[in-house]
């Protein structure tokens, strides 16, 4: 029967109640489980430092003195977009306990020459791992440390004993061509042995040219995970694929990193699961990949900014989805009819085929690399920031496809990385001062790899003649591990003996071991100098020194300070190529950090790491990063209240206008900073 307008909507109403309920358990919920986390992270970025957390045992306030007024909280003027994270849960977040012993003296045990390069370069996490040597206490990174470090003692020693008379040395120094062939050619078989690497002893020069000639497969199929979770179960994601890349890649900084690649071309013949085929550009400078560049068979821009040696980067090939429209047909008669001459336009189809044998041409130019298949130019890529002609040392080509052979000609008979006539430039205008006995404002250690030559110079010749550098106020020194290749070892060697300014970690260099080099910066900043500040930067990271001190001035002297590009609530990857599993980071975000390029802080904090260092008591984590936030956080739990400051202007990737510091700087850019910084301009140099 029809209800009466009349009647009252008592069913209505029940539903409403129902719903009004569920959403008074689910706030509840919400209360009761993440409310005060929560609070905090809102509180934290809107500035509102009142917020004092719910049944904590202490409120992270800042003083000016010791009599000041513990309510009222200090808000920090050092920048107008900073954060001051406050680390106040009551959870027990240290770190594991290593196992007890007695103190350590640091100059018990040990050989004589042990006991010469901890003199000279300081005293590290080795000689505690020594003086345990009991390696099945160790995690999985001090084993390898333990391991590292037992190896770059035997190879320091082995360096020592053939001193300034190495064959090895003296032909890296002097450059000598006969190591740097003008041409090179590899047949199939020499490409199997080699695992489809081809080694160019010298790397490449504007000009040179490298000619792989091969078949692509006719496509297989393979399962796509991407596509399966699109279509939720629904058939089976297998695709057709056919593909193979030829990729220019640089030499290994450190064990356990991938080479970089200063070119990655990947031709896909069936496409990205489209059945439209692509070539697709990029790069990948210290384990960060670049931006694609895509060529689909449609023309890039001709504006004169898109063009790469005035060649498109991506030409236009037939594509079997674009047909041309009935009125550019009539239009093209009509044109005709009234006499018109008309152009002729000529497309080519897809320069790959399956089944069909290729000759394809990569060329280096002035602005960037061309490719040329069957003797038409297809695509261009422009140089990218970090790499040089001569840094690509290895051709590998791998993927679906049988290489008949490859050739590369114009090659540079020298190599200008190991030549100090043209990188290490050996004049007394760059020799580091002596270390100074008085106290120092801020110190500064640089991350450097032993092969990084190049980079170490363009910071000697720029930002460290900065004037608070020359006048001892701001020291800097340079912190390098051991290579495997003996004849690098003996040039760093030579480097660090002339400028002075190189600290030499007897231990031989991994990707997961950087952590390693960040505590001997915080130890040689209390031990070999003292100084107020630390900041720790990579050695392609551009420093404005007068303006991180003045930042620095900024904060009150007293107050433990961490200052950098902040990262809140980050999570690790536990899938992929760089996963981190749960036994090496077990919780499931990461505490607060400032990102590697460049950070500072205080010496307190500093201090602290090292006594807790000392102890065994400080939990090393492969990401240096990620180590120095879980060290200022447990200093801010366990002794006193930490302000954090966050700027972007600590730049992650490249550099932005009125940047504190700028990451990921090529030596030419480097130089060019300089230049616009001297004129009193604090602006970028994007280009390679």
């Amino acid at each position: 029967m029809k209800r009466l307008k009349t009647e009252p909507p008592s069913s209505r109403r029940f539903r409403l109640s129902h719903f009004l309920f569920g959403v008074g358990v689910l706030y509840l919920v919400f209360i009761s489980c993440n409310f005060s986390q929560f609070t905090k992270v809102v509180s934290s970025l809107s500035g509102d430092e009142s917020y004092d957390g719910i049944g904590l045992d202490k409120v992270a306030t800042i003083e000016d003195t010791e009599d000041a007024d513990l309510s009222k909280p200090f808000v920090s003027s050092v920048y107008k977009d900073a954060f001051h994270w406050r680390l106040v849960d009551d959870r027990d977040q240290d770190a594991p306990l290593r196992p007890k012993e007695e103190p350590m003296k640091e100059e018990d045990h040990g050989t004589e020459s042990v006991k010469q390069i901890l003199d000279a370069y300081g005293r590290i996490t080795g000689e505690i791992l020594r003086q345990r040597n009991r390696t099945g206490d160790l995690s999985v990174l001090e084993r390898m440390a333990d391991e590292a470090w037992t190896l770059g003692l035997k190879a320091w020693k082995e360096l020592e004993q053939v001193g300034d008379k190495g064959a090895g040395e003296s032909s890296i120094i002097e450059g000598r061509t006969k190591s740097c062939p003008s041409w090179i050619s590899m047949n199939r078989a020499d490409l199997l042995k080699g695992d489809g690497l081809m080694f160019i002893p010298c790397g490449l020069a504007a000009g040179s040219s490298i000619t792989v000639v091969g078949t692509p497969h006719y496509a297989h199929k393979e399962y796509a995970p991407v596509l399966a979770r699109s279509r939720k179960g629904d058939g089976l994601a297998l695709v057709s694929v056919s593909q193979f890349v030829v990729e220019l890649q640089g030499l290994k900084s450190v064990e356990g990193e991938d080479p970089p690649k200063i070119l990655h071309l990947n031709p896909r013949l069936r496409g990205d699961w489209s059945k439209r085929p692509v070539i697709e550009h990029n790069n990948c400078y210290r384990m960060h990949w670049g931006t694609a560049q895509r060529c689909d068979g449609l023309p890039s821009e001709v504006a004169e900014e898109m063009l790469v040696d005035g060649f498109r980067r991506c030409e236009k090939w037939m594509r079997n989805d674009i047909v041309d429209s009935k009125e550019s047909k009539t239009t093209s008669w009509f044109k005709r009819f009234i006499g018109r001459k008309q152009k002729p336009e000529v497309t080519w189809p897809f320069p790959f085929a399956e089944g069909r044998m290729f000759v394809l041409t990569l060329r280096a130019g002035v602005d960037g690399y061309h490719i040329n298949v069957g003797g038409r130019h297809m695509t261009s890529f422009p140089y990218r920031t970090g790499f040089t002609l001569e840094d690509a040392t290895g051709l590998v080509v791998k993927g679906d496809l049988d290489v008949h052979s490859v050739y590369a000609t114009s090659l540079p008979t020298s190599h200008p990385s190991f030549s100090p006539q043209r990188v290490l430039e050996m004049s007394e205008t760059w020799k580091a001062s002596a270390l100074p006995k008085h106290a120092v404002k801020l110190f500064i250690g640089v991350l450097s790899a032993s092969n990084h030559f190049a980079e170490r110079m363009a910071v000697r010749k720029t930002w460290m003649q900065a004037a608070a550098i020359k006048s001892s106020d701001v020291v800097v020194r340079f912190f390098v591990a051991l290579n495997p290749r003996k004849e690098v070892n003996a040039v760093l060697r030579k480097e660090a003996a002339y400028f002075g300014d190189i600290v030499i970690l007897p231990f031989m260099d991994r990707y997961e071991l950087v952590v390693l080099k960040t505590m001997a910066i915080c130890e040689f900043g209390i031990q070999n100098v003292t100084a107020a500040y630390v900041l720790k930067c990579d050695d392609d990271t551009f420093i404005r020194v007068d303006t991180v001190l003045k930042e620095i001035e900024a904060v009150p002297r007293k107050k433990p300070f961490y200052m950098g590009n902040l990262n809140l609530l980050h999570r690790p990857l536990r899938n992929g190529k760089w996963a981190v599993t749960f036994e090496e980071w077990p919780e499931a975000v990461y505490p607060p950090y400032a990102n590697g390029p460049a950070y500072i802080i205080s010496r307190d904090i500093v201090t602290f790491i090292i006594s807790q260092h000392k102890e065994r008591r400080l939990r090393l984590f492969k990401m240096e990063d990620v180590s120095m936030g879980m060290w200022v956080e447990k200093f801010n739990n366990t002794v006193a209240a930490v302000q954090y400051s966050h700027n972007w202007k600590f730049c992650q990737y490249g550099c932005m206008e009125g940047y504190f510091t700028a990451h990921y700087q090529s030596p030419r850019q480097m130089v060019c900073l300089w230049d616009k910084l001297s004129r009193g301009r604090a602006r970028c140099c994007n280009f390679r």
